[in-house]
């Protein structure tokens, strides 16, 4: 096995592991009552009860198909608003204090009306996920595309290109790099976000779990869950990075 392989392999284990102890040190400590976080131990003992008896899987789908589809709607509509909003001053100009003005309001703020216009059901809490990941793409998207050098632009109309041709051979393959980052920030936030959205008369998911957990003070029901919406969004960043990686390898030979 390659050693740089086992050092990144070691590197990587050694927080966890870290936070593994604290979790212990803390709960040893007698500075917090030992009944209010339940050992490492205890929670994964949980896990494997409810992946086996309750349904966890069922719950973890549940919610991952939620945020798939709230994320993938929301950059779908971020990313042409987000590059007109960059590219077009006066367009940025127009809608930019608007578009800050609702991406501070907070997913959760909007739940009473969202039951009001879109009921209960899986629409409503898609539509919670959508919002939460609209903004947070057209923010990046927008950012990035401002900023993008010029200079390319003028080098490709020295060349002969025309405008369909700086479009698709210029501004796609730079644009690129920002809607992977969009995506990326837009996952995060979504799941951050899937507890609130779960909140709407949801019966499975991780946060509907946390919830139901929470009124019968099931504090190791409450730490799967929350560990299992931490791991899954950790999987799904390092496979976007993955992907991100592929489509991107252009850069680094131009860079080379």
């Amino acid at each position: 096995m390659d050693g740089a392989f086992v050092r990144r392999f070691a590197l990587g284990l050694l927080p966890w592991v870290g936070a593994i102890l604290l979790w212990y040190a803390v709960r040893w400590s007698g500075l917090v009552n030992p009944s209010l976080i339940p050992a490492p131990h205890q929670v994964a003992a949980k896990f494997f009860e409810l992946l086996t008896r309750e349904n966890l899987l069922l719950d973890i789908y549940t919610s991952t198909r939620r945020v798939f589809f709230g994320v993938m709607l929301g950059i779908a509509a971020a990313v042409p608003v987000g590059f007109l909003l960059g590219w077009y001053r006066s367009a940025r100009t127009f809608a930019d204090p608007m578009i800050n003005f609702f991406r501070a309001l907070p997913p959760i703020a909007l739940i009473p009306l969202v039951i009001v216009y879109f009921g209960v059901d899986e629409l409503a809490k898609l539509v919670i996920l959508f919002y939460a990941s609209f903004f947070a793409g057209v923010i990046v998207m927008y950012e990035g595309v401002s900023q993008i050098a010029p200079i390319y632009i003028r080098v490709a109309q020295t060349l002969g290109a025309n405008q369909f041709e700086i479009f698709r051979k210029v501004i796609i393959p730079l644009t690129v790099p920002h809607i992977l980052t969009a995506l990326r920030v837009a996952l995060g936030v979504a799941w951050a976000t899937l507890v609130a959205s779960e909140l709407i008369a949801a019966q499975r998911g991780l946060g509907a779990m946390i919830q139901n957990a929470s009124t019968y003070f099931l504090l190791d029901v409450i730490y799967v869950g929350i560990i299992c919406i931490g791991l899954i969004a950790l999987i799904m960043d390092l496979i976007l990075r993955k992907v991100s990686a592929r489509l991107l390898v252009w850069q680094d030979r131009a860079l080379g």
